[in-house]
C-alpha cells in the first residue's frame, strides 16, 4: 500500500475470549470434548427462550411495519417506555430523546470511545471487561487506564486508587463502572456508587455505567441504577436485552443520556454519539418493537426470578468445589453469570503443567504455552488441553492479577459439576506440579 492502512490503536484490538476457542476447535478436531466456560452466551449453554417472548416475536414478524426503517434514535413508543421506566426511580429525569439505540451494546460501546478527543480518556475498572478496555485503548492509542477492583474486598474498587489516578492524569474525562461487574460478578454497593459520583463532580468528569446486567442480581443484594444516585453530574448509562431475555443474537443495546444540559461540551458529545446513529440511519427495529411488549408481560418479572435463583443456585455449587482451594481467592458472585477467580501471589510458575495422555494434544498444548509470558495463560491452555475446560486467563482482563473468568450459565448440573470439579482438580494438580514431575491426571 502507498500509505500505511491502520490506526495505531489498532493493535489493542485483542479479544481473548473469542481468541481462546479457536484453539478449543482445533481439539475437538483432535477429539477432545469441551466445556465452554469462555463467553457470556447463555443460548450457548442451552437456556431456552420462553414460548411467550417467541409469541411476542412471531406477531411482531406478521408485521409489516417490522420490516421498515425506524427513528434514527430508535423506536419512538420504545424510547418513551425506557424514559418511563427510568422516571419512576425518582433519579434523573428524562425524556425519550435521551435514549438512543445502537445494534448490540458492543456497538454503543464503541461509539462511546470513538468520537471522543484523542487525548481525552475513560478510566475503568481492572479487570477490565475486554470491550471497554480494548475500545477505549484503541481511540487514544495508549494502553487502558484503570482503576483497581480488590479480590480481598469482595471485588470492591479501591476508591482511593480511583481518585489518585484521576487526579494525577487530567486527560481522563470519565468514569467507567461496569454494575454488575463482568468479569468479577460484583455488584457495587450503593455507598461506593455515591463517593464515585462525588470524585466525578469534583473533578468535572462525566460517567459512564454499563448495566446490561442490571436483571442479573442475586442473594438478595443491594445496588442502584446510575440515573438514581447521579445527581447534577453528567451520565450515559448502557443498557440491552441480550442478557436476561435471554436474546444476544437480538444486537438491541441503548444509551440513555443523564443531565445532557448541565455541561455544553457533554451535551456536544451526546449531540456528535446521536448524528453518528442518524449516518448509519437507524438500529435493527423488531427487537426494539419487542422490548417494551417482553418487559411488560405478566410472566416477565417470574421469568426473572426464576433465572436469578438458578444463577444463585449455580454460584453456590462453583463455590463449593472452589473457595477451599489453598491456592486461589475466591468470592462468590452476586451478580451478572461470571466469576473470576485469582491465584495467590507466587503459586504460578512457568514450570508448571498438567499430564496430557494424547501425544497430539500434548504437543499442540506445549506449542502453546511456550509462546506466553503469562503463567495464568500457561494454565487456561492446560486446562483446555487436558481438561478440555475452555476458560479465559484474567491476564487478558487488563490486570496484574494472574487467573481466569469461568461463567456461571450451564444448564445441566451434571455438567456443572463435573466441569468445575475438573478445574478443582487441575488447579491442585498444576500449583503442585513441576516440568521434572509430570502429574497423574
Amino acid at each position: 500500500m502507498r500509505q500505511v492502512l491502520l490506526h495505531e490503536g489498532s493493535n489493542q484490538l485483542d479479544y481473548e475470549i473469542r481468541d481462546i476457542v479457536k484453539k478449543a476447535e482445533a481439539l475437538q478436531a483432535l477429539g477432545q470434548r469441551i466445556y465452554w466456560e469462555n463467553i457470556g452466551d447463555p443460548i450457548l449453554k442451552h437456556a431456552v427462550v420462553p414460548a411467550w417472548i417467541k409469541e411476542i416475536l412471531t406477531n411482531l414478524v406478521n408485521q409489516n411495519s417490522t420490516y421498515g426503517y425506524c427513528h434514527s434514535k430508535g423506536v419512538l413508543e420504545t424510547r418513551q417506555y425506557l424514559a418511563e421506566k427510568n422516571n419512576k426511580r425518582g433519579g434523573v429525569q428524562i425524556t425519550s430523546d435521551d435514549v438512543l439505540f445502537f445494534n448490540g451494546l458492543g456497538d454503543a460501546i464503541g461509539k462511546l470511545y470513538q468520537f471522543l478527543n484523542p487525548y481525552s480518556r475513560v478510566i475503568g475498572p481492572s479487570p477490565a471487561y475486554s470491550t471497554h478496555s480494548a475500545l477505549e485503548a484503541a481511540h487514544s492509542n495508549k494502553e487502558p487506564l484503570t482503576y483497581n477492583l480488590d479480590p480481598e474486598n469482595n471485588w470492591y474498587p479501591d476508591l482511593d486508587d480511583l481518585r489518585l489516578k484521576v487526579k494525577y492524569n487530567p486527560n481522563i474525562v470519565g468514569i467507567l463502572i461496569i454494575n454488575p461487574d463482568n468479569p468479577t460478578g460484583m455488584v457495587y454497593p450503593e455507598e461506593y456508587l455515591i463517593k464515585i459520583v462525588e470524585i466525578a463532580k469534583e473533578f468535572n468528569l462525566f460517567i459512564a455505567s454499563d448495566e446490561i446486567y442490571t436483571n442479573i442480581i442475586y442473594n438478595d443484594t443491594k445496588t442502584k441504577a446510575l440515573a438514581e444516585v447521579l445527581g447534577d453530574v453528567p451520565g450515559i448509562a448502557l443498557k440491552g436485552i441480550s442478557k436476561d431475555c435471554p436474546w444476544p443474537g437480538s444486537r438491541c443495546g441503548w444509551m440513555e443520556f443523564y443531565n445532557r444540559e448541565a455541561d455544553e461540551e457533554f451535551n456536544k458529545y451526546c449531540a456528535t454519539l446521536e448524528n453518528a446513529k442518524m449516518v448509519e440511519v437507524c438500529s435493527t427495529t423488531l427487537p426494539q418493537k419487542a422490548l417494551p411488549l417482553i418487559q411488560e408481560h405478566p410472566n416477565y418479572q417470574k421469568y426473572l426470578a426464576q433465572r436469578r435463583t438458578e444463577i444463585a443456585e449455580r454460584s453456590e455449587i462453583i463455590s463449593q468445589y472452589l473457595k477451599d482451594l489453598p491456592y486461589v481467592t475466591f468470592n462468590k458472585t452476586n451478580g451478572a453469570f461470571y466469576n473470576t477467580i485469582v491465584f495467590k501471589d507466587g503459586v504460578l510458575n512457568n514450570n508448571q503443567v498438567l499430564q496430557i495422555s494424547n501425544l497430539e494434544i500434548k504437543q499442540l498444548a506445549e506449542s502453546w504455552v511456550e509462546r506466553v509470558g503469562e503463567p495464568d495463560k500457561r494454565f487456561v491452555y492446560y486446562l483446555l488441553a487436558a481438561k478440555g475446560v475452555c476458560v479465559v486467563p484474567l491476564s487478558s482482563f487488563q490486570s496484574e492479577l494472574r487467573g481466569f473468568r469461568i461463567t456461571l450459565l450451564e444448564e445441566n448440573k451434571e455438567v456443572l459439576h463435573e466441569t468445575f470439579s475438573k478445574i478443582a482438580a487441575a488447579i491442585n494438580e498444576f500449583c503442585t506440579s513441576d516440568v521434572k514431575e509430570e502429574v497423574v491426571a
